[in-house]
């Protein structure tokens, strides 16, 4: 056998697998790109899931605080409707008693009183002191007993200072009485008839301390216009500041 042949076999089969090897490089070399390419969006196709997978945990978690907020909301909504119409129905009931008080107190000479006092204020003040309370309990003892009765509230005040201020001052003074049968004695709004007279009504002359003094004051009287009530029932001790 002729080794000239083998040789050249053994030539073709090198130039062969050198050929081979060359073109599986260059396939590389072309594909690296596309491959790099492609590696590139699995990472933004996995970045943006990420991003969709968080952007919805996020919508899910307003959505349930908005629902909170928007029960809560017609919660207060209700609650607040609640208070409107008990505030109506108090308003109702207050009309109605004004309504009648209105008529009561048309002509105050049909009422006479059953029980009266007097409490006195310091200068420019309007709270009430621990005798005047005192006094204010003794003629609110005497309700209970009486039928169809109102009180009658008259705050007053010295000569001292501006008129306007003290018309305001001596209705002050005649609220604190107000809101203290009120709320120790619950004697209701509708059945109080209450003046600010100011410095219009003294009882003693303004050109004195004791005069002043006496002039700082809120007159309470207990009325009723049932006939058959017991008389007035003065008796009750002043209360001076």
């Amino acid at each position: 056998m002729s080794k000239v042949p083998v040789v050249a076999v053994l030539l073709l089969g090198s130039m062969a697998f050198t050929a081979g090897c060359a073109t599986k490089k260059h396939v590389a070399r072309e594909m690296q790109p596309t491959i790099n390419k492609v590696n590139e969006l699995d990472d933004l196709t996995a970045r943006t899931t990420r991003d969709i997978r968080d952007l919805d945990q996020r919508t899910q978690k307003g959505i349930a605080e908005v629902n909170e907020r928007s029960a809560a909301a017609d919660q207060r909504a209700q609650a607040a409707g609640q208070q409107a119409d008990q505030a109506q129905q108090i308003a109702s009931n207050a009309a109605r008693g004004v309504d009648t008080l209105t008529q009561q107190v048309v002509n105050l000479d049909n009422y006479r009183p059953v029980a009266e006092t007097s409490v006195h204020f310091g200068f420019d003040k309007a709270d009430l002191t621990s005798k005047a309370k005192k006094a204010l309990d003794q003629l609110a003892a005497e309700v209970p007993n009486t039928k169809g009765y109102i009180v009658a509230v008259e705050g007053s005040t010295d000569s001292v200072g501006d008129p306007n201020y003290n018309y305001q001052l001596s209705e002050r003074r005649a609220s604190a009485v107000i809101q203290y049968l009120a709320v120790n004695h619950r004697i209701p709004a509708h059945k109080v008839y209450v003046i600010g007279l100011g410095k219009d009504k003294p009882v003693a002359k303004n050109n004195t301390s004791k005069g002043r003094a006496e002039n700082r004051r809120v007159e309470v009287r207990l009325m009723t216009n049932v006939v058959g009530e017991p008389q007035a029932s003065t008796g009750q001790p002043s209360a001076q500041q």
